[in-house]
Protein backbone atom coordinates (compact mmCIF):
# COMPACT_ATOMS: atom_id res chain seq x y z
CA UNK A 1 0.00 0.00 0.00
CA UNK A 2 1.61 3.16 -0.68
CA UNK A 3 0.69 6.36 1.74
CA UNK A 4 -0.89 9.63 0.14
CA UNK A 5 2.37 10.91 -0.14
CA UNK A 6 4.35 8.82 -1.78
CA UNK A 7 1.16 8.55 -4.34
CA UNK A 8 1.37 12.46 -4.67
CA UNK A 9 5.22 11.63 -5.93
CA UNK A 10 4.57 9.05 -8.44
CA UNK A 11 1.91 11.23 -10.41
CA UNK A 12 3.90 14.08 -10.38
CA UNK A 13 6.93 11.83 -11.46
CA UNK A 14 4.74 11.19 -14.49
CA UNK A 15 3.72 14.52 -15.47
CA UNK A 16 6.85 14.48 -17.26
CA UNK A 17 6.12 11.44 -19.24
CA UNK A 18 2.83 12.37 -20.14
CA UNK A 19 3.86 15.76 -21.78
CA UNK A 20 6.27 14.16 -23.98
CA UNK A 21 4.05 11.24 -24.86
CA UNK A 22 1.61 14.09 -25.78
CA UNK A 23 4.40 15.93 -28.48
CA UNK A 24 4.79 12.79 -30.16
CA UNK A 25 1.66 11.94 -32.00
CA UNK A 26 3.05 8.55 -33.26
CA UNK A 27 4.24 6.79 -30.69
CA UNK A 28 1.41 4.24 -29.59
CA UNK A 29 -0.81 5.50 -32.30
CA UNK A 30 -2.25 3.95 -34.82
CA UNK A 31 -2.14 4.41 -38.60
CA UNK A 32 -5.07 6.77 -39.92
CA UNK A 33 -8.83 4.77 -40.64
CA UNK A 34 -11.53 5.84 -42.31
CA UNK A 35 -12.96 2.49 -42.80
CA UNK A 36 -15.83 3.20 -41.01
CA UNK A 37 -18.77 0.09 -40.63
CA UNK A 38 -16.92 -1.40 -44.03
CA UNK A 39 -16.80 1.66 -46.16
CA UNK A 40 -13.75 3.13 -47.06
CA UNK A 41 -13.67 6.92 -47.26
CA UNK A 42 -11.31 7.94 -49.83
CA UNK A 43 -9.80 11.03 -51.04
CA UNK A 44 -9.25 12.27 -54.53
CA UNK A 45 -5.34 13.56 -54.23
CA UNK A 46 -3.54 15.92 -54.74
CA UNK A 47 -6.94 17.89 -56.71
CA UNK A 48 -8.50 17.77 -52.93
CA UNK A 49 -6.08 20.13 -52.31
CA UNK A 50 -5.93 22.38 -54.92
CA UNK A 51 -3.77 21.31 -57.80
CA UNK A 52 -2.90 17.67 -59.90
CA UNK A 53 0.53 17.54 -58.59
CA UNK A 54 2.18 18.03 -55.34
CA UNK A 55 5.27 16.29 -53.58
CA UNK A 56 4.21 12.60 -52.75
CA UNK A 57 5.45 13.30 -48.57
CA UNK A 58 3.15 16.39 -48.92
CA UNK A 59 -0.03 14.42 -50.24
CA UNK A 60 0.66 11.85 -47.55
CA UNK A 61 1.35 14.08 -44.61
CA UNK A 62 -2.08 15.90 -45.34
CA UNK A 63 -3.96 12.59 -45.49
CA UNK A 64 -2.77 11.35 -42.06
CA UNK A 65 -3.67 14.73 -41.00
CA UNK A 66 -7.08 14.27 -42.36
CA UNK A 67 -7.19 10.78 -40.46
CA UNK A 68 -7.93 8.93 -44.67
CA UNK A 69 -6.47 5.69 -45.45
CA UNK A 70 -7.14 5.44 -48.80
CA UNK A 71 -6.95 7.68 -51.80
CA UNK A 72 -7.87 8.22 -55.58
CA UNK A 73 -3.81 9.35 -56.51
CA UNK A 74 -3.02 10.79 -59.48
CA UNK A 75 -0.09 9.92 -62.04
CA UNK A 76 1.23 13.40 -61.94
CA UNK A 77 2.89 13.39 -58.30
CA UNK A 78 3.85 9.44 -58.67
CA UNK A 79 5.80 10.22 -61.85
CA UNK A 80 7.42 13.32 -60.45
CA UNK A 81 8.61 11.62 -57.25
CA UNK A 82 10.25 8.56 -59.90
CA UNK A 83 12.03 11.54 -61.87
CA UNK A 84 9.91 12.65 -64.38
CA UNK A 85 11.27 16.00 -65.05
CA UNK A 86 8.26 19.11 -65.30
CA UNK A 87 9.86 20.61 -67.97
CA UNK A 88 8.76 17.78 -70.23
CA UNK A 89 5.35 17.05 -68.91
CA UNK A 90 4.22 21.00 -69.81
CA UNK A 91 6.09 20.91 -72.96
CA UNK A 92 3.97 17.65 -74.27
CA UNK A 93 0.81 18.86 -72.88
CA UNK A 94 -2.18 19.28 -75.34
CA UNK A 95 -3.08 22.53 -76.09
CA UNK A 96 -6.68 21.99 -74.60
CA UNK A 97 -9.51 24.17 -73.92
CA UNK A 98 -12.21 26.51 -74.99
CA UNK A 99 -10.11 29.42 -75.17
CA UNK A 100 -6.79 27.71 -76.27
CA UNK A 101 -5.23 30.16 -79.36
CA UNK A 102 -4.60 28.33 -82.47
CA UNK A 103 -0.62 26.61 -82.06
CA UNK A 104 2.27 27.68 -84.60
CA UNK A 105 3.58 25.09 -86.71
CA UNK A 106 6.90 25.37 -84.10
CA UNK A 107 4.84 24.94 -81.41
CA UNK A 108 3.27 21.85 -82.61
CA UNK A 109 6.69 20.31 -83.86
CA UNK A 110 7.66 21.04 -80.28
CA UNK A 111 5.23 19.47 -78.33
CA UNK A 112 5.89 16.42 -80.82
CA UNK A 113 9.29 17.23 -79.66
CA UNK A 114 8.10 16.52 -75.98
CA UNK A 115 5.84 14.18 -76.10
CA UNK A 116 8.64 11.20 -77.67
CA UNK A 117 10.45 12.43 -75.02
CA UNK A 118 7.65 11.72 -72.50
CA UNK A 119 6.90 8.21 -74.12
CA UNK A 120 10.74 7.54 -74.01
CA UNK A 121 10.82 8.21 -70.04
CA UNK A 122 7.82 6.34 -69.27
CA UNK A 123 8.90 3.61 -71.35
CA UNK A 124 12.54 3.46 -70.00
CA UNK A 125 11.36 3.99 -66.01
CA UNK A 126 12.02 2.28 -63.83
CA UNK A 127 8.93 0.44 -61.45
CA UNK A 128 11.11 0.10 -58.15
CA UNK A 129 10.74 3.66 -58.02
CA UNK A 130 7.24 3.42 -57.98
CA UNK A 131 7.28 0.56 -55.49
CA UNK A 132 9.26 3.14 -53.41
CA UNK A 133 6.03 5.10 -53.90
CA UNK A 134 3.42 2.96 -52.68
CA UNK A 135 5.87 2.19 -49.62
CA UNK A 136 5.82 5.15 -48.68
CA UNK A 137 1.92 5.02 -48.45
CA UNK A 138 2.12 1.60 -46.95
CA UNK A 139 4.28 2.69 -44.13
CA UNK A 140 2.02 5.51 -43.82
CA UNK A 141 -1.04 3.28 -43.61
CA UNK A 142 -3.07 4.48 -46.78
CA UNK A 143 -3.99 2.19 -49.27
CA UNK A 144 -3.85 3.51 -53.54
CA UNK A 145 -6.94 1.94 -54.65
CA UNK A 146 -7.55 3.98 -57.41
CA UNK A 147 -4.84 5.65 -59.82
CA UNK A 148 -6.15 8.42 -62.01
CA UNK A 149 -4.20 8.45 -65.69
CA UNK A 150 -5.09 12.09 -67.54
CA UNK A 151 -5.17 11.62 -71.27
CA UNK A 152 -4.76 7.75 -71.56
CA UNK A 153 -7.01 7.71 -74.81
CA UNK A 154 -4.26 9.69 -76.40
CA UNK A 155 -1.64 7.86 -75.65
CA UNK A 156 0.33 4.74 -77.74
CA UNK A 157 -0.42 1.11 -76.44
CA UNK A 158 2.91 0.77 -75.54
CA UNK A 159 2.25 3.52 -73.16
CA UNK A 160 -0.90 2.40 -72.11
CA UNK A 161 0.29 -0.90 -71.23
CA UNK A 162 2.57 1.36 -69.33
CA UNK A 163 -0.28 3.13 -67.69
CA UNK A 164 -1.73 -0.02 -66.51
CA UNK A 165 1.54 -1.19 -64.75
CA UNK A 166 2.36 1.78 -62.72
CA UNK A 167 -1.17 1.20 -61.73
CA UNK A 168 -0.44 -2.59 -60.20
CA UNK A 169 2.89 -1.88 -58.69
CA UNK A 170 1.37 1.10 -56.70
CA UNK A 171 -1.32 -1.81 -55.35
CA UNK A 172 -4.59 -0.21 -57.22
CA UNK A 173 -7.83 -2.29 -58.04
CA UNK A 174 -8.80 0.34 -60.48
CA UNK A 175 -7.29 3.30 -62.68
CA UNK A 176 -9.78 6.07 -63.68
CA UNK A 177 -10.21 8.33 -66.49
CA UNK A 178 -12.49 10.95 -67.81
CA UNK A 179 -15.26 8.95 -70.43
CA UNK A 180 -15.56 10.75 -73.85
CA UNK A 181 -18.70 12.10 -74.83
CA UNK A 182 -19.67 11.05 -78.84
CA UNK A 183 -21.49 13.59 -80.67
CA UNK A 184 -24.11 11.59 -82.32
CA UNK A 185 -23.48 14.23 -85.54
CA UNK A 186 -20.00 13.71 -86.04
CA UNK A 187 -19.34 9.79 -85.33
CA UNK A 188 -15.30 8.74 -84.63
CA UNK A 189 -13.98 7.26 -87.89
CA UNK A 190 -11.67 4.57 -85.62
CA UNK A 191 -11.94 2.73 -82.55
CA UNK A 192 -14.07 4.02 -80.04
CA UNK A 193 -11.83 5.13 -77.17
CA UNK A 194 -13.35 3.25 -74.32
CA UNK A 195 -13.27 -0.09 -76.48
CA UNK A 196 -9.27 0.54 -76.87
CA UNK A 197 -9.10 0.82 -73.62
CA UNK A 198 -11.01 -1.82 -72.30
CA UNK A 199 -9.04 -4.31 -74.17
CA UNK A 200 -6.24 -3.20 -72.05
CA UNK A 201 -7.88 -3.24 -69.05
CA UNK A 202 -9.10 -7.22 -70.06
CA UNK A 203 -5.49 -7.85 -70.42
CA UNK A 204 -3.91 -6.75 -67.64
CA UNK A 205 -7.62 -7.61 -65.08
CA UNK A 206 -7.32 -4.43 -63.96
CA UNK A 207 -10.48 -2.55 -63.77
CA UNK A 208 -11.28 1.36 -65.63
CA UNK A 209 -13.43 3.50 -63.93
CA UNK A 210 -14.91 6.43 -66.44
CA UNK A 211 -16.07 9.20 -64.61
CA UNK A 212 -18.89 10.94 -65.95
CA UNK A 213 -19.79 14.88 -65.55
CA UNK A 214 -23.45 16.08 -65.75
CA UNK A 215 -23.58 15.32 -69.22
CA UNK A 216 -23.13 11.27 -68.62
CA UNK A 217 -26.00 8.80 -67.86
CA UNK A 218 -26.85 5.22 -67.50
CA UNK A 219 -27.20 5.04 -71.09
CA UNK A 220 -23.60 5.85 -71.92
CA UNK A 221 -22.00 3.80 -68.77
CA UNK A 222 -23.87 0.91 -70.22
CA UNK A 223 -22.73 1.43 -73.89
CA UNK A 224 -19.03 1.67 -72.33
CA UNK A 225 -19.75 -1.76 -70.17
CA UNK A 226 -20.52 -3.66 -73.31
CA UNK A 227 -17.13 -2.97 -74.80
CA UNK A 228 -14.96 -4.93 -72.11
CA UNK A 229 -15.60 -6.66 -69.38
CA UNK A 230 -13.21 -4.58 -67.10
CA UNK A 231 -14.71 -1.69 -68.04
CA UNK A 232 -16.74 0.41 -65.16
CA UNK A 233 -17.82 3.43 -63.71
CA UNK A 234 -16.11 6.34 -61.57
CA UNK A 235 -20.07 7.16 -60.54
CA UNK A 236 -20.15 11.11 -59.11
CA UNK A 237 -23.27 11.42 -57.29
CA UNK A 238 -23.30 15.25 -57.27
CA UNK A 239 -22.85 15.41 -61.18
CA UNK A 240 -25.11 12.63 -61.60
CA UNK A 241 -28.26 14.70 -59.87
CA UNK A 242 -27.71 17.62 -61.79
CA UNK A 243 -27.57 15.76 -65.26
CA UNK A 244 -30.04 13.27 -64.82
CA UNK A 245 -32.30 15.34 -62.16
CA UNK A 246 -32.90 12.15 -60.13
CA UNK A 247 -31.26 9.98 -57.53
CA UNK A 248 -28.24 7.97 -58.71
CA UNK A 249 -29.68 5.19 -56.04
CA UNK A 250 -31.23 3.27 -58.70
CA UNK A 251 -28.11 2.82 -60.82
CA UNK A 252 -26.08 2.22 -58.12
CA UNK A 253 -28.08 -0.64 -56.92
CA UNK A 254 -28.45 -2.04 -60.87
CA UNK A 255 -24.57 -1.87 -61.81
CA UNK A 256 -22.85 -1.51 -58.47
CA UNK A 257 -20.46 -4.79 -59.55
CA UNK A 258 -19.44 -2.41 -62.28
CA UNK A 259 -18.39 0.66 -60.26
CA UNK A 260 -15.32 0.96 -59.19
CA UNK A 261 -15.85 4.22 -56.51
CA UNK A 262 -18.28 7.31 -56.27
CA UNK A 263 -16.85 10.61 -56.11
CA UNK A 264 -19.16 12.16 -53.33
CA UNK A 265 -19.47 15.87 -53.24
CA UNK A 266 -22.68 17.40 -52.81
CA UNK A 267 -24.58 19.57 -55.36
CA UNK A 268 -28.36 21.25 -55.79
CA UNK A 269 -30.13 20.35 -58.44
CA UNK A 270 -29.70 23.45 -60.68
CA UNK A 271 -25.76 22.85 -60.57
CA UNK A 272 -24.22 24.84 -57.22
CA UNK A 273 -21.61 23.08 -55.55
CA UNK A 274 -22.20 23.19 -51.88
CA UNK A 275 -21.14 22.21 -48.28
CA UNK A 276 -21.95 18.85 -47.64
CA UNK A 277 -25.50 17.81 -46.03
CA UNK A 278 -27.19 21.21 -47.62
CA UNK A 279 -27.53 20.31 -51.18
CA UNK A 280 -29.71 17.72 -53.10
CA UNK A 281 -27.18 14.75 -53.41
CA UNK A 282 -28.68 11.51 -51.41
CA UNK A 283 -25.11 11.16 -50.06
CA UNK A 284 -26.66 10.23 -46.78
CA UNK A 285 -29.06 7.31 -48.60
CA UNK A 286 -25.88 6.38 -51.30
CA UNK A 287 -23.22 5.75 -48.22
CA UNK A 288 -25.63 3.72 -46.40
CA UNK A 289 -26.24 1.58 -49.59
CA UNK A 290 -23.06 0.70 -49.58
CA UNK A 291 -22.11 0.20 -46.04
CA UNK A 292 -25.17 -2.28 -45.62
CA UNK A 293 -24.39 -4.22 -48.86
CA UNK A 294 -21.27 -4.38 -48.06
CA UNK A 295 -19.97 -3.53 -51.66
CA UNK A 296 -16.46 -2.82 -51.89
CA UNK A 297 -16.60 0.66 -53.07
CA UNK A 298 -14.68 3.76 -52.03
CA UNK A 299 -16.47 6.64 -51.50
CA UNK A 300 -13.87 8.87 -52.69
CA UNK A 301 -14.54 12.74 -51.27
CA UNK A 302 -13.89 14.91 -54.08
CA UNK A 303 -13.96 18.81 -52.88
CA UNK A 304 -15.38 21.44 -55.10
CA UNK A 305 -17.53 23.94 -53.37
CA UNK A 306 -15.74 27.05 -52.51
CA UNK A 307 -14.38 27.87 -49.08
CA UNK A 308 -16.40 29.88 -46.92
CA UNK A 309 -14.93 33.25 -45.24
CA UNK A 310 -12.87 32.55 -42.56
CA UNK A 311 -11.71 28.84 -42.92
CA UNK A 312 -9.32 26.99 -45.41
CA UNK A 313 -9.63 24.30 -47.53
CA UNK A 314 -8.03 21.53 -44.84
CA UNK A 315 -11.13 22.43 -42.21
CA UNK A 316 -13.37 21.77 -44.95
CA UNK A 317 -11.99 18.99 -45.84
CA UNK A 318 -12.17 17.63 -42.04
CA UNK A 319 -15.85 18.29 -42.01
CA UNK A 320 -16.79 16.56 -45.22
CA UNK A 321 -14.88 13.32 -44.06
CA UNK A 322 -16.53 13.97 -40.81
CA UNK A 323 -20.26 14.00 -42.28
CA UNK A 324 -19.36 11.01 -44.43
CA UNK A 325 -18.24 9.40 -41.03
CA UNK A 326 -21.54 10.21 -39.20
CA UNK A 327 -23.97 9.00 -41.58
CA UNK A 328 -22.24 5.77 -41.83
CA UNK A 329 -21.94 5.35 -37.58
Amino acid sequence: MYTRRELAKLALSAVPAAYVLRDLPLLGQSKPNSKVRGVHIGMNVPYNFGGRSAPIDEIIQKCVQLGVSGVELRTQPVEADMGLPESVVTAAAPAGGRNAKPQTPEQEAARKTATGELRKWRLSASMDKAKAVRKKFDDAGIAIEIVKVDNIFNMTDDVVDYEFTLAKTLGARAISTEITHIDPKAPPTGPLPEKRIGAFADKHKLMVGYHGHAETGPKEWKEVFSYARHNGANLDIGHFIVGNKTSPVPFLKEQHERITHIHVKDRTFDGKNVPFGTGDTPIKEVLQLIRDNKWPIQATIEYEYAVPEGSDRMTELKKCVEYCRNVLA
